[in-house]
């Protein structure tokens, strides 16, 4: 499927264009596209007078080389039906008109046999833009009848958390970093996501302030920190409580500013109670004196903030732990200056966009669970699943209990729709595949949720093959099975004005890009307050206590230590987004493992020796490369790799559970214990 070069010695035509990233990165950063005879060429950051302030100068190497991407062989260039066992990936060519009707065809068969609720849409939006999630495609399926999917893979339980105690409150601008006499970095990793934030941090270091990372691993930006703490996976919240603790037990606590703004105190003080610094460095595995000068910084710093990423959640403590990272600063009092706070998704400081279509009140599949849902028909109430229509996904390789899913997956009785810009591993399980466009190749907007902008995007490029919209496909789909309105939007400028407003989307025409109404760098406390009911920080939620089994800030211990004494954890890499670009990726993807663990087991002899990394859920064959960057005791897998990248045909995913987190219902990635041993070369 390689699409075709232009032929040597023709003229090329270059033109310069401007738009904006929407891939899953807090930074949405404005680009420069150079197009050469109708095919992208170069992407760079976009001049100063055109870009947002944050993402001037430099963008990540994944999309500066995303024509490889767009143009690779496994860009997927027209619509094909299978043709052979599912999972081999042979399909023959057929139109458009053939793939919609019958994509009509199953959803209406499967309706009247067994229901709506038995077309199951699959996908998670986080490299889409706000026109090509929840839009046309909300229309199709909501008024379908069909399952709604609960889409908890990722960011789940931290939003539960920060909507639980702050509403959707913005967060502090990471520009305003720079400002701040201590940075505590928590469960993120610049580096890979999000790469802005590093120069600004190392900015604040030049002038004086500090920075404490927190991460089982020594990442680039751990290594240039003031302090490093390395908990174990799934203890963040013991760190957290314990410097609640103090905070409360040494005067650090700004009890005037609690009595004003936040309800709660008291029972959190209680339940933080416990958690002496000796406790806490037992638990997560850092020195006792390292808790201590972490407490000593934060409580006698200002400004100070906190940037919690999304690491922390990927375990059983995750909601009551991300809970506990962001009540800090309000036990604290480090809000009402500048660079004061915490940074999480400030995708909330636009909470006033975006379009809802109402939903019929079918039942709600969680993601996480996929596995079960498409083989067991006890998982879920109601008709089984006869219609999948996979798009701005890849659960195949990004979702827990990944055997199980490829089971479901490859049931003959289930009719697979992939509607992807390439030829993913969950593809090649598809008996329909449909071409999709690029952020390049159609009209979009792109939220920043870390830079707070909202930038209108365009396409630079004509479409690959015959790629089409989200849009386009979800807005033909439901024309030809009756569910269009009058009303409804259907052009991009249409669905641009519902989505924006009127006057919103006027602004975003004049000047490419807009700022929430609290401004680009807004104080919380000053210029944005929490959206709870009561303008509060709520401390301990009712909602959220309710929800965790034992209780919010209650600690549950890893299980299965015994027969998996081993740790691994997926994180985001710098060569993907997700699993997006993970077809790009040359050769395998090895396991980490500290230099002490692999002695211990004998794999410290040979240039990377071949090992087999495994659990009750299944196993992983690759290579090994040791890392001494790594905590003893834990293992590395990277997020995102495609299947083609192991020896097992398959990933990480494989190894995790599909058990979910205390609060939220989220993914427990970070809970795969393991063990590993040799394998013969």
């Amino acid at each position: 499927m390689t699409v075709p070069e232009p032929t040597p010695g023709e003229v090329v035509q270059a033109t310069l264009h401007h738009t904006a990233c929407t891939l899953d990165c807090p930074d949405s950063c404005s680009l420069e596209v150079e197009v050469r005879d109708g095919r992208v060429d170069k992407v760079r950051a976009a001049p100063p007078d055109l870009a947002h302030p944050l993402t001037s100068g430099f963008i990540c190497s994944k999309v500066g080389r995303i024509s490889r991407h767009l143009y690779g062989e496994d860009r997927l260039l027209h619509p094909a039906r299978r043709t052979g066992p599912k999972g081999d990936g042979a399909f023959e060519r057929i139109s458009w008109e053939e793939a919609l009707d019958l994509i009509v065809s199953r959803m209406t068969e499967a309706r009247t046999a067994f229901g709506g609720e038995s077309v199951l849409p699959v996908s998670y939006g986080g490299s889409n833009g706000l026109m090509t999630q929840d839009t046309a495609d909300a229309i199709l399926f909501r008024r379908f009848g069909a399952s709604a999917l609960a889409r908890n893979v990722c960011a789940a339980p931290s939003t539960a958390a920060a909507l639980g105690l702050y509403g959707k409150m913005a967060g502090v601008a990471l520009e305003d970093y720079e400002h701040a006499s201590l940075a505590i970095v928590w469960g993120a990793n610049p580096s890979s996501t999000g790469i802005h934030l590093v120069p600004i941090l190392r900015t604040m270091q030049a002038r004086g302030g500090k920075l404490v990372v927190v991460d089982p691993r020594r990442t680039p930006l751990a290594k240039k920190a003031d302090l490093h703490l390395q908990p174990r996976p799934g203890t963040d919240l013991c760190l957290a409580l314990a410097l609640h603790r103090e905070l409360f037990r040494r005067g650090g606590a700004d009890l005037d500013f609690l009595a004003e703004h936040a309800t709660g105190v008291e029972e959190l003080r209680r339940r933080a109670e416990p958690w002496t610094f000796a406790r806490a460095a037992e638990a997560t595995g850092i020195p006792e004196a390292d808790i201590a000068r972490c407490h000593e910084w934060y409580s006698a710093s200002s400004p100070a903030v906190i940037r919690c990423g999304w690491g922390v959640e990927r375990n059983r403590n995750g909601g009551s732990a991300v809970a506990a990272i962001l009540a800090l600063p309000a036990v604290a009092g480090k809000f009402q200056v500048r660079a004061g706070g915490y940074t999480m998704s400030n995708g909330s400081a636009f909470r006033d966009v975006g379009r809802r279509e109402p939903s019929p009140g079918t039942r709600i599949v969680n993601m996480n669970h996929m596995g079960r849902v498409l083989t067991d028909p006890d998982a879920i109430q109601g008709p089984p699943i006869k219609v999948l229509f996979v798009y701005n996904a890849n659960p195949l390789a990004t979702l827990p209990n990944q055997e199980l899913v490829r089971r479901g997956l490859a049931r003959e009785d289930l009719f697979v729709v992939v509607f992807d810009q390439v030829l993913t591993d969950t593809a090649r399980y598809a008996d329909l595949v449909l071409p999709a466009t690029t952020f390049l190749e159609h009209h979009d907007l792109a939220m920043g949720y870390g830079a707070m902008v909202l930038h209108a995007t365009k396409p630079v490029a004509p479409a690959v093959g015959e790629a089409r919209s989200n849009n386009h496909v979800f807005g033909e789909l439901a024309d030809r099975l009756g569910l269009l309105r009058h009303d409804d939007p259907r052009s991009d400028a249409e669905w641009r004005q519902t989505v924006l407003g009127r006057e919103r989307s006027r602004r975003l025409s004049d000047d490419g890009w807009v700022t929430p109404r609290t401004g680009r760098r807004p104080i919380q406390f000053v210029d944005a307050f929490p959206y709870t009911r009561d303008r509060k920080v709520h401390l301990c939620p009712p909602s959220l206590d309710a929800e965790a089994s034992q209780g919010l800030y209650a600690f549950h211990a890893a299980a299965g230590a015994e027969r998996y004494p081993l740790t691994l954890i997926s994180p985001s890499v710098p060569q993907t987004v997700s699993s997006t670009f993970g077809q790009l990726r040359p050769g395998q993807v090895p396991l980490e493992m500290h230099p002490r663990d692999a002695a211990a087991r004998g794999l410290d002899t040979g240039d990377k020796p071949r090992v087999r990394v495994f659990n009750d859920y299944g196993e992983v064959r690759c290579r090994l490369r040791l890392n001494p960057d790594l905590k003893p005791g834990v293992t590395l897998l990277p997020k995102g790799a495609w299947f083609r990248s192991t020896e097992s045909d398959n990933n990480a995913c494989a190894l995790a559970p599909d058990t979910l987190t205390d609060v939220g219902a989220g993914a427990c990635f970070n809970d795969a214990r393991v063990q590993v041993e040799a394998l013969a070369d």
